[in-house]
C-alpha cells in the first residue's frame, strides 16, 4: 500500500507553538518515562529517545536534566496518560494524548476546546480504529533492498518501506520502534534519522471545506492551549503554508 508521507507527517501536530509550552511538555514526558523506568538513558531505551527527541526540538540540557532529576527523587508529580477521541467540523476525526494529574480538570478543558467549536467528544475507541498505530523512522537513501535485508536479518516486523525524494522511511507497528531503530543504526551507523517516533496516521485524509477549515484550526489551537495536552493527531489535509 503506498503512503503520502508528506502528507500524513502534516497530520502529526505537535503541541509547541510557545517555547514554554514546548519545554513544559517534554517536562512532564521526560519525568514520566523516567519515573516509570529506570532514570538512566543508558539502561531506559524509551528515556534515551525521548531526550534525543527533546534534543533535537532544542529543548535546553537543563530542562532535561532537571525532569531526569526530579524523577530520581522521592515523592513528586503522579502524572497518568489520558486519551480522548472526537469528531471535529465537517467530519474530521482527533485523537488528544494527554498528561495529568488531575484528570476532571483536564476532561473538562478539552470537552471545552470540542464544545465551542461545535463538535463532539466520543467514547473510547470510536476514533482511533480508523488510525494506524506505527513506528515511524526517516532518513536519507535510496537503497531499500539493503534497508529492508538488514531490518529483516534483525527480526524486525515491517508493515512497509517507502522510497520518496532521496529519503526511506519505514513503517512499523508500534511495539517494534526501539528494535527497528537499533537495528538501523547497527547496520548502518552513519545514517541521521529525520523522523524516529511512535505516532497515530489516519487510514484515510479528509479535505475540508473552506467554511470547516476555520473551525477546525480553531479546535487544534484551543486544545495546543491546554497545559495537560502532550500530541494531537488528526486526519486532515491541512493546506501547506508557502
Amino acid at each position: 500500500m503506498g503512503r503520502n508521507f508528506e502528507n500524513r507527517k502534516n497530520a502529526i501536530f505537535k503541541t509547541a507553538a510557545q517555547k514554554s509550552k514546548l519545554y513544559s511538555k517534554y517536562g512532564k514526558q521526560l519525568y514520566v518515562v523516567a519515573k516509570n523506568g529506570v532514570a538512566d538513558p543508558d539502561v531506559n531505551p524509551a528515556l534515551r529517545s525521548m531526550i534525543e527527541k527533546a534534543k533535537r526540538d532544542q529543548v535546553p540540557a537543563h530542562v532535561i536534566e532537571k525532569a531526569i532529576q526530579k524523577a530520581r527523587g522521592v515523592g513528586g508529580e503522579d502524572f497518568v496518560s489520558a486519551r480522548y477521541e472526537g469528531f471535529g467540523p465537517g467530519g474530521s476525526l482527533v485523537i488528544v494524548d494527554c498528561l495529568t494529574d488531575n484528570n476532571q480538570r483536564t476532561i473538562s478543558e478539552v470537552r471545552n476546546c470540542f464544545t465551542k467549536t461545535g463538535s463532539k467528544m466520543g467514547a473510547s475507541g470510536s476514533v482511533v480504529m480508523s488510525f494506524d498505530h506505527l513506528a515511524v523512522l526517516s532518513f536519507k537513501g535510496d537503497n531499500e533492498e539493503q534497508v529492508l535485508e538488514a531490518l529483516l536479518g534483525a527480526d524486525v516486523n515491517i508493515d512497509e518501506i517507502e522510497s520518496k525524494d532521496g529519503h526511506l522511511t519505514i513503517f512499523a507497528p508500534a511495539g517494534e520502534f526501539y528494535k527497528a531503530k537499533t537495528a538501523l543504526l547497527e547496520a548502518f551507523p552513519k545514517i541521521e534519522l529525520d523522523a524516529q517516533e511512535i505516532t497515530f496516521l489516519a487510514q484515510t485524509n479528509k479535505t475540508l471545506s473552506a467554511e470547516d477549515l476555520p473551525m477546525f484550526e480553531k479546535l487544534i489551537n484551543m486544545l495546543n492551549d491546554c497545559d495537560d495536552v502532550q500530541d494531537i493527531y488528526h486526519n486532515v489535509d491541512l493546506p501547506i503554508s508557502s
